[in-house]
């Protein structure tokens, strides 16, 4: 069971970053004001979750790309915050402010994913 999250932990966050590069202006809205360099941003956060998600198959950096994983899913948690107290739904959809909010607690579910699948197996 762990190693297929593990698996679907990596590719879903190595997709999601490619994203970032595929489709930058997906991200743009959801950056709060207050943070500069949106658009380096976007391509820092995208960098990261692809090394880090494909950090998490190799097992020598499979904990610290689980930090680095957890990291970014708080670093991003601001711009998810700033898209609920504004009522921003990503482009080409149409999220309901209940869905903007109900989407926060989700980024506890992926740390503690990140967390549980990068940590070794107990005996």
């Amino acid at each position: 069971m762990k190693t297929i999250a593990l698996y679907l932990l990596a590719i879903a966050f190595v997709a999601a970053g490619a994203n970032h590069f595929v489709a930058p202006d997906f991200y743009m809205p959801m950056m709060p004001p207050y943070l500069p360099l949106h658009l380096e941003l976007v391509y820092l956060s995208g960098v990261g979750e692809i090394l880090f998600g494909l950090g998490v198959l190799v097992p020598r950096w499979r904990r610290l790309s689980g930090y680095g994983l957890i990291a970014v899913l708080i670093g991003v948690f601001p711009a998810n915050v700033h898209m609920a107290l504004e009522g921003i739904s990503p482009p080409g959809m149409d999220a309901s402010q209940t869905m903007l909010w109900a989407r926060l607690p989700l980024q506890a579910v992926f740390i503690a994913w990140a967390w549980w699948a990068t940590r070794p197996e107990t005996a």
